[in-house]
């Protein structure tokens, strides 16, 4: 069963920055392209970031290029994020994602 659970979300101040950790399970991630998702209130599930298997390749929203990283520890089972220069639009639940599969999420609030 695929298990995944996210971290390290929390209330921060426009401009500061968030790592979010995702512990994952049940499957073989090192095989498999991970990708976080995220919905902020009233809104539907927006795509944010993929990275390959290998971490060869990653891909970013444009609403996110050049402020968020993703990376991966295999030997881990670890997915994260680093989120910098945060906006009061980057709030929102954030998950994890392989497939259709998504853990809890994790709650970011950008406010001042």
């Amino acid at each position: 069963e695929v298990q995944l659970v996210e971290s390290g979300g929390g209330l921060v101040q426009p401009g500061g920055s968030l790592r979010l950790s995702c512990a994952a399970s049940g499957f073989t991630f090192s095989t498999y392209a991970m990708n976080w998702v995220r919905q902020a209130p009233g809104k539907g599930l927006e795509w944010v970031t993929f990275i390959n298997s290998g971490s060869t390749r990653t891909r970013y929203a444009d609403s996110v290029k050049g402020r968020f990283t993703i990376s991966r520890d295999n030997a881990k089972n670890t997915l994260y994020l680093q989120m910098n220069s945060l906006k009061p639009e980057d709030t929102a639940v954030y998950y994890c994602a392989e497939g259709e599969s998504r853990g809890q999420g994790t709650q970011v609030t950008v406010s001042s």
